[in-house]
């Protein structure tokens, strides 16, 4: 039964049987997708590490809403470096002592055709968003398979998947994830972690705000209409606890393909 009384939710908990709370990493955890992730996990009573590489400041103002439930950090990292993302998975293990979920929300966009994209913009999108959470995946590896548990999810995007025009960069680095998430819930099978994927439509941020497309624009959309990001939110956290489920991709909007 979930916290509002409904028997059978897939909005899911915790396991009970720890004596210490559940322990999150959220890359990204400054901006707005992984801010809100942030803060469902810390409403439940977890430990929550929020990432950042320059934002500070919301980094800090994520934290302080935690802390009035529970336990929480800010971890600068910058992800295009692997010896920075070590330090930080070393950082989250010394401050709570384990790690039991990573979120990789952490990512930029940019809307250019394939002609012009220079490849500063080539090489720094795809070291951010792919070449990042490979970094992160990597340094997270030994811990989750010592405790034989543990779960990623991944911020991925439906662009990956079908293509975008105009986003030849992003969409190449969010289709590499699918990839490396596949490989690496293979990898992890036999330790019982778990890592899954989310495409959790279009969210309006600072990241979108000159591309994303309005009300009339939707055409594309079932519903005609953008996901809740709430709604996404909840789908991380509880995909955070199912433990029969790896490998998989959730796409949260409405459309097919």
């Amino acid at each position: 039964m979930d916290e509002d009384g409904h028997r059978g939710s897939w909005v899911s908990s915790p396991p009970v049987n720890r004596t210490s709370p559940a322990v999150v990493l959220v890359t990204g955890g400054s901006g707005v997708i992984g801010g809100a992730v942030c803060r469902r996990f810390g409403s439940a009573g977890c430990a929550v590490a929020v990432h950042y590489c320059q934002r500070v400041e919301r980094a800090e103002l994520v934290a302080r809403d935690i802390r009035d439930r529970g336990a929480a950090i800010t971890v600068q990292a910058d992800l295009r470096e692997a010896v920075s993302v070590s330090h930080m998975i070393e950082t989250v293990l010394d401050r709570f002592g384990r790690l039991d979920v990573l979120v990789c929300a952490a990512g930029r966009s940019i809307s250019q055709l394939v002609l012009r994209t220079s490849l500063e913009v080539w090489h720094d999108l795809l070291g951010l968003n792919l070449t990042g959470t490979f970094y992160t995946l990597r340094a997270v590896t030994p811990y989750f398979q010592m405790q034989r548990n543990g779960a990623a999810i991944l911020i991925g995007s439906f662009s990956g998947q079908h293509g975008r025009a105009g986003q030849a960069a992003y969409a190449t680095s969010k289709a590499g994830l699918l990839g490396l998430m596949r490989a690496t819930a293979k990898e992890w099978g036999p330790y019982r972690a778990r890592i899954n994927m989310v495409f959790p439509g279009w969210q309006r941020s600072s990241l979108t705000a000159t591309f994303m497309p309005d009300e009339s624009e939707l055409d594309d959309h079932v519903l005609r209409r953008t996901p809740a990001l709430h709604e996404v939110v909840d789908l991380v956290y509880a995909l955070a606890w199912m433990k029969d489920v790896s490998g998989q991709v959730w796409n949260f909007d409405s459309r097919i393909g």
